[in-house]
């Protein structure tokens, strides 16, 4: 049994006059601890389908599933990162990341539960900005209190709806890098779906890519990551095996037509 299994789903709005699908016909399965990023250019539907996982909307058709049961609405084994970084701005980062504890274990003594808030926030280099409002925080590191939060909640499985979208270049940079070392070095790891539109951030990170085309939002294809890990960006970018699978998997990424990703045939 997989961890996550999504058979058949397809979402339909229902206007006055007309019908518009989201998703069609979307199948695949996710194992335990598996990373997984969705991929597509916008209105793919990729943040639709993250929804589903989240238990915020219902497929039309078709059903999802976590440990083999129907996902009926959002629950305590799911933590969501989203782009924007949904902290409490009247709360200290300490405080926002004990807030997340707080949801998943409410009988927790007061003492242990900023204990937790406060190792989750040294994982993620922020210690010394712990009592630190999100306003005097800059955008990449209001990002490490949105992602300490969801880690120091225990989940089972992590969503990300692009949460490095709106931070610049370097803080983009130093984020992936932290995911991937908390990832890879993690005691329990978690199974991760990531959705972004950054191909070389979905080769850096994933175990395997899905890739989305539009109208309807629909699966293209999938496709494994076989580079080992752990990962070192600047090794694995200098790489010809990386150039040529990136080249392959842009010219896929653009190209309705193409159907081969390293010779392998993949049904569009």
């Amino acid at each position: 049994m997989s961890k996550i299994e999504i058979n058949n789903v397809s979402l339909d709005y229902f206007g006055k006059k007309d019908t518009f699908t989201a998703l069609k016909d979307i199948s695949f399965a996710i194992e335990e601890g598996e990373f997984v990023s969705i991929i597509g250019a916008s209105g793919c539907g990729k943040s639709t389908l993250l929804s589903i996982l989240e238990g915020l909307n219902s497929p039309t058709e078709g059903i999802a599933r976590i440990d083999g049961s129907e996902i009926t609405g959002t629950g305590l084994e799911r933590a969501v990162v989203f782009q924007h970084y949904s902290l409490f701005p009247w709360m200290t980062a300490l405080k926002n990341v004990a807030y997340g504890v707080r949801q998943v274990n409410r009988k927790l003594p007061k003492k242990k539960l900023f204990e937790i808030a406060d190792e989750y926030l040294s994982k993620v280099g922020l210690s010394k900005f712990k009592q630190k409002y999100p306003a005097q925080l800059s955008g990449g590191m209001q990002q490490r209190v949105a992602i300490a939060r969801a880690l120091a909640m225990s989940p089972s499985i992590l969503l990300m709806d692009e949460p490095f979208g709106a931070v610049d270049a370097k803080n983009r940079v130093i984020l992936q890098e932290l995911l991937l070392q908390l990832w890879e070095k993690g005691e329990d790891k978690k199974t991760v779906v990531f959705v972004t539109h950054d191909i070389d951030e979905a080769i850096l990170l994933s175990d395997r890519i899905i890739m989305m085309a539009a109208n309807p939002g629909r699966i293209k294809k999938e496709i494994q990551i076989n580079f080992p890990r752990p990962r070192n960006r600047e090794a694995l970018v200098q790489s010809k095996e990386y150039a040529n699978f990136r080249k392959e998997l842009m010219s896929s990424f653009f190209n309705e037509k193409s159907e081969k990703i390293h010779g392998a045939e993949v049904a569009l």
